[in-house]
């Protein structure tokens, strides 16, 4: 068992204050583990599948939902079942079923989330329950598109005097780390998101160090590999 320090502060006065340290509380996490660090369902299947593990020693209540992304929350995934009760060391199959009225011209993303909630102690004393969530992306796969595994390659990027301004014409999600590498300045400017949509277009200012640069490049890392190109 885990314990956390717990400390209060009391007001005593305007300019006096009292810190009381508690023993510490006794700290239980509820670990729910996805097999996986993506789910891609394609649309050619309908559906998809991931099984999750319950990590802590005691039974627990999965609950699983889905979550949009800014600009995009039409529905086109139900997962089933949202909520199951796991047992110690066990695996629960969630699945998701695709549902859309016309077919996909791009790949879509979405959000999950698991999250464990573990019994109520009934032992007496105080005591913290922390609940731990994983929220992983899911990719949703057109049918006929065929399968790109460096997606990033088709980002178009250019600089202005002052703005950087990357351009995804492909149909592709391109999923990545939120830092871009200026070269040869090696600064740093942080994309909105990690990830660029089909058909977006994200403009964010350069640092004052990379400005009016006459030759420059950039320096990304993709999910999972490190990619370097010029402009």
């Amino acid at each position: 068992m885990n314990f956390i320090p717990a400390t209060f502060v009391f007001a005593l006065s305007a300019s006096t204050a009292l810190i009381v340290a508690l023993a510490p509380l006794p700290l239980h996490a509820a670990g729910m583990l996805p097999e996986t660090s993506v789910v891609i369902v394609n649309e050619s299947d309908g559906e998809a599948s991931i099984n999750v593990k319950n990590t802590d020693a005691k039974p627990a209540l999965m609950f699983t939902s889905l979550t949009g992304i800014p600009g995009d929350d039409e529905t086109l995934l139900i997962v089933t079942p949202p909520v199951a009760r796991v047992e110690p060391g066990e695996t629960q199959l969630v699945r998701f079923l695709l549902q859309t009225h016309q077919p996909l011209r791009t790949q879509r993303l979405r959000r999950v989330i698991f999250e464990g909630i573990p019994p109520k102690n009934k032992e007496p004393g105080i005591r913290v329950n922390m609940n731990v969530r994983q929220n992983l992306p899911v990719l949703i796969h057109p049918k006929g598109l065929a399968q790109d595994d460096q997606p990033w390659k088709r980002l178009k990027w250019s600089a202005g005097a002052d703005t950087l301004r990357v351009r995804n014409d492909s149909p592709y999600v391109v999923r990545m780390a939120a830092s871009v590498q200026l070269l040869p300045s090696t600064a740093t400017v942080e994309l909105p998101r990690p990830y660029v949509l089909p058909g977006e277009t994200v403009d964010v200012a350069l640092p004052v160090a990379a400005r009016g640069t006459t030759r420059a490049g950039w320096r990304l890392r993709p999910d999972r590999c490190l990619a370097t190109s010029t402009w």
